[in-house]
């Protein structure tokens, strides 16, 4: 009964904003969702860009995730440092560690105004969805934020430090989903007397979370090689890993990854500015990047920027940590070094070392590969707001958007299926180097794509009903 009810508030709260007719999911899934299946598999939840608290070991203080009186400020030189990544010549991307750690996913978001909080979801509506199909989130049980009873073990939210390098966030994922399953096996036998020899997972994943997900079970726990070069294709995540739900992902990066690299960001208007060249300390804001090769960057005159990740071009278009506007905040950055000469130097180098990473991830990702037969590919993207698509370099140095296309306002349609075909070529079906096992569009931007019934339907298709091997 619990169940249905839930379905019919979030269909209601739904129905408030559409007046599009929507099925009775009560109906269609109830039955499934209260059938207790011990062989049912588990999901995990990973959050996108942003989508993690983010903390300071020592002092437990608040890096990223609870925003208002006593939030990090990015200009005060406490907080710059903070939320930005530490740089040092001479050292990799994943030496330079910091004293900030991942402290949970982000289901709701609270904002202090005028001493007033405020209550923001997140991903709540996510773990929402999955709630009501019978997926018991251990997080929001163990915090007593809902009420399962006994029964939450069978949803889990993987937090990430989604500042850093995409692949150390897939590898963390690796011991994540071993230590879940070591602990849905003690569980399963506990309550049902069954002996699971294996546990495989479900991973539903928004935004930049998707691009974890399919390093992950593409590469495992394989780094990308020192020498530049691309390590093989194995699938050996895909081992743990059944199903996989992405949704808005940018499969061939955004637009706003680079308007932030090259500006900064205002995230909302209750928040900071965070400067370009703390944004440009971040490895994961390379990565998602757009593909030069779809032309997403044109020159003053009309010419394609043939080569989006060149650190030169950056240099000389002096962008982000190359911005000699910037070095106030380098100066918070590093505080230390008294010469500006030297502390340019030092970020140009740290610049340089993210833009051949993200190269690196790109080449990584966009490699043609069968996956196993086992695992299906569920994209969910939105296709019907209009999309920053292509940019023109000012004279100035800056980048004005000169084109859209659809999408979800953040992440278009194209990228999100890593579409291949070029301006003259869309009168051929789609050609990508994912295969996908379903796509299923939403008429939502993308944080209202999880809002919508069509998602709820979509995805407790996908997992409660769809036809396993």
């Amino acid at each position: 009964m619990r169940k249905s009810f839930t379905i019919l508030l979030l269909l209601f709260a739904s129905a408030c904003i559409s007046k599009e007719p929507v099925p009775d999911l009560g109906d269609i899934y109830n039955e499934l969702a209260m059938h207790e299946d011990p062989h049912r598999n588990p999901v995990i939840v990973i959050p996108g860009l942003l989508g993690s608290k983010l903390v300071d070991r020592d002092t437990g203080e608040n890096v990223w995730g609870t925003f208002g009186y006593g939030q990090v400020d990015p200009n005060t030189p406490t907080g710059a440092r903070q939320f930005a990544l530490p740089m040092e010549k001479g050292k990799r991307l994943k030496e330079l560690q910091d004293n900030v750690k991942p402290d949970g996913a982000l289901d709701r978001v609270v904002v202090n105004f005028l001493g007033i909080p405020l209550e923001l979801n997140a991903y709540y509506n996510i773990l929402q969805t999955l709630g009501v199909g019978g997926f018991r989130d251990e997080a929001l049980g163990e915090a007593g934020a809902v009420d399962y009873g006994e029964d939450h073990y069978t949803c889990f939210q993987f937090d990430y430090d989604w500042r850093r390098d995409i692949v150390e966030s897939a590898k963390r994922l690796d011991h994540f989903i071993k230590t879940r399953a070591q602990y849905v096996q003690m569980e399963t036998e506990k309550r049902f007397g069954v002996k699971l020899e294996k546990v495989k997972f479900d991973l539903v994943a928004h935004s930049m979370g998707g691009l974890v997900a399919r390093y992950y079970l593409r590469y495992g726990t394989a780094d990308l090689p020192e020498d530049g070069s691309l390590p093989k294709v194995t699938w050996a995540g895909a081992e743990h890993v059944d199903h996989l739900v992405i949704i808005g992902t940018p499969n061939a990066g955004s637009m706003t990854s680079l308007e932030d690299l090259i500006h900064g960001a205002t995230i909302d208007s209750l928040l900071p500015h965070y400067p370009a060249a703390v944004l440009s300390t971040l490895p994961s804001m390379y990565e998602l990047l757009p593909r030069a090769r779809h032309l997403p960057l044109i020159k003053a005159d009309g010419q394609p920027v043939a080569d989006l990740l060149d650190p030169e071009l950056w240099k000389s278009q002096q962008w982000g940590l190359a911005d000699p506007k910037q070095d106030p905040i380098l100066k918070l950055l590093l505080p230390d070094i008294e010469s500006p000469d030297e502390r340019r130097e030092i970020a140009l180098d740290h610049q340089a070392k993210a833009l051949r990473r993200a190269r690196q991830f790109a080449a990584a990702m966009d490699t043609p590969a069968q996956p196993p037969d086992s695992l299906k590919l569920l994209l969910i993207a939105g296709d019907a707001e209009d999309t920053k698509k292509t940019a023109q370099i000012n004279l100035d140095g800056g980048i004005k958007i000169v084109d859209f296309g659809p999408g979800d306002g953040t992440v278009l349609r194209s990228s999100a299926l890593m579409d291949e075909r070029m301006s003259d070529q869309l009168n051929r079906r789609l050609v990508s180097p994912i295969q996908w096992s379903q796509v299923h569009f939403v008429f939502s931007d993308h944080l209202g794509l999880t809002k919508n019934p069509a998602f709820t339907d979509n995805v407790l298709y996908f997992l409660l009903e769809s036809p396993r091997n």
